[in-house]
């Protein structure tokens, strides 16, 4: 029978619209302003702060909607953003230094829709709001640090090859020099460098010297390398430390621009992100008597370093291994009731500790954590300088070989441990880092934002529906039908993706799309209308209607996602949240356009004698 769909369809149908509905409906909500509370340098957020905020916000008559405890964070909800801003001095003067404060936003959606994991749409930066970052990436440190080592390399090279040298150092310029007796030591030293150093560019001076600097394709590969690990490494720890819908983007040779949506608080954005903090790994020398090391004589391969209590301890300079090869690690509690970190090294890692743990039996190994820190003054750049802390948290006696998997103790507190192990999870940034621009975006821009998308796609509707119904009547009603099921099953869609953002291009994309359905019913009607014209009976013409209109509403909807494709792989930022959405939107399109109006025209017309259609 012509027109007539089996129940199972309806139902299936009616079930699509229902939990497009259902997940759509989250939207309507809105988000709440929140104050979030978090401790740091071994503080809880606990329930007795929680009770000492909600006496604070009770005497000065600030009205809240909810105070709750979720992962030791304490979260207040208000009614707006005035009130929180207000509650914000109020709660930072009560709680003191040893706790900060985020303001953000989170979803205002009822209990029964979380149960069944229903959330609005994650909206983008330039719709939410937030703080952004620009970052210098400083390579000049690694350069530095890099030939620092190759001292250390080429000094141990010379003396094993037995050619004499008065002094090797580095000049302001970031070169490496190496000064000798006489010419015939400075060739032989020149013959052999060349031919073991292929990263380095050496020259021949006239006062019997050796310049040596980095070679320039070296370089350049090297602050590639650097700023993309770094770019990853960010990414990481924003993911670690549950900043959703963020972006982190290259800008220009040495800088990173972070946009993170939602957050206004600058200060703790900041701590969150630029974080510096690794782990060394390095042999004790225990060589030299301790007087000596207290008059600072030490060796040339040594150094002093210091545990958390102030003693001194002689490391060699030589590092075993760092925090790179930290691929997981997690904090718990040991067998005596302290913090330790559990660590997972790569397979690299695993090979370097197995093999000096197997070579170094009875000696003894140190941990040493070392934290870039702000010093609070600036330099000629105008750039904040770092101070280097570098403190033991640990010395181990090497009893057997050991794997890629180990723990550290000796870490201060339990709070100390889980914030080691999330940034050694999240990983070492490999260069330090300078915030030289800083901004805080509000969400009025992006209210004015989405008040305007949502003009647009009513004012499209409208247009859509007056145009519909004044040239195919009926028919246009449905068509207005279709097109309002499909808005839904794009909102419910993208609310549902995981990993998809609305922006103000995919505002653009959503409209674009609602125009591409519009055209495939017009279509649609159109081949109706000739079927008619054609002779055929109503219920005929309806049936070759839909199936000639099918192909050519095909192609086109394959050329448009052809060329969002394209958008997407070449596009980077709001050019790909654009084709995303189109995306989205050409593939609802196509169903509601066909089977969603299909489904309706069956349910007006089918088993039923018509002399004339209202089209």
């Amino acid at each position: 029978m012509l027109n007539c769909y089996s129940s199972w369809k309806y139902v299936f149908l009616s079930f699509i619209f229902v939990i497009s509905l259902l997940y759509a409906l989250p939207n309507l909500y809105g988000e709440d302003p929140v104050i979030q509370i978090t401790g740091k340098n071994g503080n809880f957020a606990s329930q007795d702060i929680s009770d000492n905020i909600k006496k604070a916000l009770k005497q000065n008559f600030i009205k809240y909607k909810d105070i709750s405890i979720d992962n030791k964070t304490i979260i207040v909800r208000f009614n707006n953003t005035d009130t929180q801003l207000l509650a914000h001095k109020i709660i930072t003067k009560t709680i003191g230094k040893k706790y900060s404060t985020l303001l953000n936003l989170v979803p205002a959606i009822p209990s029964w829709l979380s149960l069944i994991s229903a959330r609005p749409i994650k909206l983008g930066f330039d719709l939410r709001g937030g703080v952004q970052f620009l970052i210098e990436v400083d390579i000049d440190s690694i350069i530095k640090k890099i030939q620092d080592k190759n001292i250390n390399s080429l000094s141990y090279d010379l003396r094993k090859k037995a050619i004499p040298y008065t002094k090797i150092y580095l000049s302001k310029k970031d070169s490496l020099n190496i000064n000798f007796k006489n010419f015939k030591d400075l060739n032989n030293a020149f013959i052999y460098l060349k031919s073991t150093y292929k990263d380095l560019s050496l020259r021949n001076n006239d006062n019997n010297s050796i310049s040596a600097v980095i070679n320039k394709v070296y370089l350049n590969k090297l602050r590639e390398n650097i700023i993309q690990q770094n770019i990853e490494i960010l990414r990481n720890r924003i993911n670690q430390l549950g900043i959703s819908e963020s972006s982190i983007q290259r800008q220009g040779s040495e800088h990173i621009r972070i946009n993170l949506p939602g957050i206004k608080n600058i200060a703790q954005a900041k701590e969150l992100i630029g974080a510096t903090s690794t782990l060394e790994f390095r042999l004790v020398n225990t060589s030299v008597d301790s007087n000596l090391i207290s008059k600072n004589i030490v060796p040339l391969d040594s150094e002093i370093k210091y545990m958390t209590d102030g003693q001194s301890v002689l490391l060699y300079k030589n590092v075993i291994l760092t925090g790179d090869h930290i691929t997981y690690s997690t904090s718990s509690i040991d067998e005596y009731n302290n913090p330790e970190v559990d660590i997972t090294l790569d397979s690299i890692g695993g090979n370097i500790m197995s093999a000096f743990t197997r070579d170094n039996i009875g000696k003894s190994i140190a941990t040493l954590f070392v934290e870039y820190k702000n010093s609070h003054k600036k330099n000629s750049k105008g750039h904040e300088i770092l101070i280097k802390n570098e403190e033991i948290i640990n010395i181990a006696n090497i009893r057997s070989q050991v794997n890629n998997r180990f723990r550290i103790t000796g870490i201060k507190n339990f709070n100390k441990a889980h914030k080691l192990s999330m940034l050694l999870r999240s990983g070492t940034l490999i260069a330090p880092i300078h915030i030289v621009e800083e901004r805080t975006i509000g969400p009025t821009m992006g209210r004015k934002n989405i008040k305007k998308g949502l003009e647009a796609c009513l004012c499209g509707l409208i247009s859509c529906f007056s145009f519909m119904v004044f040239f195919y009547k009926k028919f246009g009603l449905i068509s207005i039908a279709a097109l309002i099921i499909n808005l839904i099953i794009i909102i419910a869609i993208t609310s549902l993706l995981p990993g998809v953002t609305l922006t103000m291009p995919g505002i653009a994309g959503i409209i674009l799309t609602l125009a591409v359905a519009i055209d495939a019913n017009i279509l649609i009607n159109e081949r109706i209308k000739e079927e008619i014209c054609n002779g055929y009976s109503i219920q005929k013409a309806i049936h070759k209607g839909y199936k000639n209109a099918l192909s050519s509403i095909i192609d086109s909807n394959i050329i448009t996602l052809i060329k969002v494709v394209i958008l997407y792989t070449f596009g980077t930022g709001s050019i790909r949240g654009f084709a995303i959405m189109t995306a989205i939107g050409v593939i609802t399109s196509m169903f509601t356009a066909i089977t969603v109006t299909k489904t309706i025209v069956n349910l007006v017309y089918s088993n039923k004698s018509i002399k004339t259609l209202s089209i």
